[in-house]
């Protein structure tokens, strides 16, 4: 039995459908009663640690995806990124190790060690020093930035209105992914019979930021309005919000990063597991047709 934790999510979704397909038994933590086909379902929350060992018991696999960002972004109240992300995720690695888990694939996001000190950055380097002092096999997971949200308006990267924001120069190159090829990833290591302990990685095409404006305006024949942001005055922002809005703070220095240096990963742990990324120009192409 493998268990996923956030199997509700985009991304868990995704990998939870990936893995039902494979033939795996998949049991889903959710909050309530709701339909995951082909899934058990146990009710459950990651503020709950009672509901955490109920849900790990009798399972040999855990995948956690969960964030809660995505949630406080769209303004839905609920526990914080600490609450959630931080300290609901070490208490899941708790409960996953009581029960005899024997792995447990984690995901956290490359450039996590850059050291912006967001809360995001803290949780996750939180969670992924716990998981090598665990007694359970782990894989921690480091994709680069989805295409579909830090190049969706979500990321301040709006082609229907015409309107993208630069944090920095936004000159580094990033090798952003697509969801689908993340969640194709997860469910491959999670049934791998020697998986490594850190996988990093980004989609097929190292592109800047500022290189991926250029190349919208090509396809959409006009110019954006660019809204930028000095790294010089980020900095103190994200210190500042990282007290009052930890999604907030999170999300811009997630930006920051796209302005710092070229990014050393690749595309090979896809290709070399048969999964065929799909390019970011592709996406900027699709979206640029739909605006």
């Amino acid at each position: 039995m493998m268990l996923v934790v956030g199997g509700t999510g985009e991304l868990g979704g995704q990998v939870v459908r990936q893995l039902v397909e494979r033939g795996v038994d998949v049991r889903c933590l959710v909050r309530s009663a709701g339909g995951i086909p082909g899934a058990e379902l146990v009710t459950g929350d990651l503020t709950d640690p009672a509901s955490l060992r109920k849900a790990c018991a009798g399972t040999e696999t855990v995948v956690a995806t969960a964030t809660a960002i995505g949630r406080l972004l769209a303004g839905v109240r609920g526990p914080s990124i600490r609450e959630t992300d931080e300290l609901g995720m070490l208490a899941l690695v708790d409960a996953a190790e009581e029960a005899g888990v024997r792995r447990f694939v984690y995901v956290s996001y490359a450039g996590v060690d850059a050291g912006l000190g967001v809360p995001i950055e803290h949780a996750k380097l939180a969670v992924e020093d716990r998981l090598r002092r665990s007694a359970m096999r782990y894989v921690v997971v480091r994709p680069d930035a989805f295409q579909e949200i830090h190049l969706g308006p979500l990321g301040r990267f709006d082609l229907a209105h015409g309107k993208v924001g630069v944090i920095g120069n936004g000159n580094a190159k990033h090798r952003w992914v697509s969801t689908a090829d993340v969640a194709a990833l997860i469910a491959a290591v999670a049934v791998e019979t020697d998986p490594p302990e850190l996988i990093e990685f980004g989609g097929p095409e190292a592109l800047s930021r500022t290189e991926a404006i250029a190349f919208a305006e090509n396809v959409l024949q006009r110019k954006l309005k660019v809204q930028r942001l000095p790294a010089a005055v980020a900095r103190p922002a994200i210190k500042l919000l990282s007290r009052r809005n930890e999604a907030v703070a999170s999300v811009l220095g997630i930006g920051l990063l796209f302005s710092l240096q070229d990014v050393p990963w690749t595309d090979e742990p896809l290709r070399s597991r048969g999964i065929v990324p799909h390019p970011t120009t592709d996406f900027l192409r699709a979206q640029a047709a739909q605006s």
